[in-house]
């Protein structure tokens, strides 16, 4: 994938985690371990209605995924595309260090 339409494709998660719920929700998820909304929403002044809103949006950027479980819904990480925001997170950060870097040596050069 090139690079501009790799950004592109990640913009989805960019803005997914871009929201403080959703983020802690993505945190509160991260240890493996699948939660129900019930869990998830226990000892936050989130609804379940509004977590589930959350979950969702969560889930259409492929962040993670529901799965059914006899009567109760799991929410799980989904890890690749969280795998490859990073990557893209840490190839800009390798722009920037270069660019910072010839500065530094224009700087010193003068």
């Amino acid at each position: 994938m090139r690079r501009n339409s790799a950004v592109k494709a990640l913009a989805p998660v960019f803005a997914a985690l871009g929201d403080e719920t959703r983020l802690e929700l993505v945190a509160r998820l991260s240890d493996g371990k699948p939660l129900s909304i019930t869990q998830l929403s226990s000892g936050t002044p989130v609804t379940r209605q509004a977590i589930t809103k959350h979950l969702h949006v969560l889930a259409d950027a492929g962040v993670l995924r529901g799965v059914r479980q006899g009567r109760q819904q799991l929410w799980e990480l989904t890890p690749g595309q969280l795998l490859e925001a990073r990557r893209c997170l840490e190839r800009i950060a390798g722009q920037w260090d270069r660019a910072l870097d010839r500065l530094r040596a224009m700087v010193e050069e003068e």
